[in-house]
């Protein structure tokens, strides 16, 4: 009997020129395709790597979310409206175009404000703080921060799974915080996802797009509607079920664009349907 292709094979059908992509449960890669190890641009996924460290360092008393934040965000907005997205802060821009808390508008201009915030708070760059904060203790060596803290980042597939058994089974922060973090903030908030159209309500967590009904969508149509994550700009995704205790992570070279959800969604359904509950994942990479 012969054995089936691997079932992230599909990313050799898109209409990009290279890709990579990668399957694991909370404690080890199931499968990859392509070049795991390939280092490239991870656009929009930096935030949630930049929401992260921002977590470590609430644990370790540096940054408290319910701070108040100082210029460009609005009067009254906290470390807790930057990372959910609910600051006022445009897409990108600093003059408010609402008050905290009255909208969703995806904000790369509140994600660089926290950058700020946690920088003051911790006396390093970002960057630094990233990397000795949640990079070099996870084993991340292909990761950087090399500008944005919205959009700067490069890393590989590998990486991006050792970050995703993180998120699966956290070690660097409880799992109480983790929770909160994967936990709508300021529930019902309506609001654009970027090249995806609006959702009413549109939940956020800390960082990280939560699913939850939202449909169409990019990550799995079958998942739960506990999956969270991030895509990017560069074509690019890594999503977190924690009801399949299963995540998945896309890099490709073509920017974000309608062919991308589709293709994407339609991969992550395969996924969950080969190594979600029930299945046998193989314990091992099925490259």
């Amino acid at each position: 009997m012969s054995t089936p292709p691997p079932v992230l094979a599909a990313i050799a059908d898109w209409p990009v020129e290279r890709a990579a992509a990668g399957v694991t449960t909370p404690t080890s890669t199931v499968e990859t395709v392509g070049d795991a190890s390939w280092r490239t641009r991870i656009a929009s996924i930096t935030k949630i790597l930049v929401s992260y460290a921002g977590l470590v360092a609430v644990e370790e008393g540096s940054l408290a979310l319910d701070d108040l934040v100082s210029a460009p965000g609005p009067s009254g907005a906290t470390i807790r409206h930057l990372l959910a997205h609910a600051s006022g802060l445009p897409f990108n821009g600093t003059k408010p175009i609402s008050r905290p808390g009255r909208r969703r508008i995806y904000s790369n201009t509140g994600i660089e404000a926290f950058g700020d915030a946690l920088a003051n708070a911790t006396g390093m760059p970002v960057a630094d703080y990233l990397h000795q904060g949640v990079c070099e203790p996870l084993g991340m060596t292909a990761t950087e921060l090399r500008s944005s803290p919205a959009w700067g980042a490069v890393s590989t597939v590998e990486d991006l799974l050792r970050f995703a058994r993180e998120l699966l089974a956290p070690t660097l922060i409880t799992g109480e915080t983790l929770a909160e973090a994967t936990t709508e903030q300021f529930p019902g908030l309506a609001g654009q996802v970027p090249g995806l159209g609006r959702y009413d309500p549109n939940p956020w967590g800390l960082g990280f797009e939560l699913k939850d009904a939202k449909a169409p969508h990019w990550t799995a149509s079958g998942g739960s509607p506990r999956t969270f994550g991030h895509f990017g700009g560069s074509g690019t995704f890594l999503w977190v079920d924690p009801d399949a205790q299963l995540a998945c992570a896309v890099l490709t070279d073509r920017e974000f664009g309608a062919w991308a959800p589709p293709l994407w969604s339609a991969l992550s359904d395969e996924v969950l349907a080969t190594y979600g509950p029930g299945r046998d994942p193989g314990g091992g990479s099925r490259t």
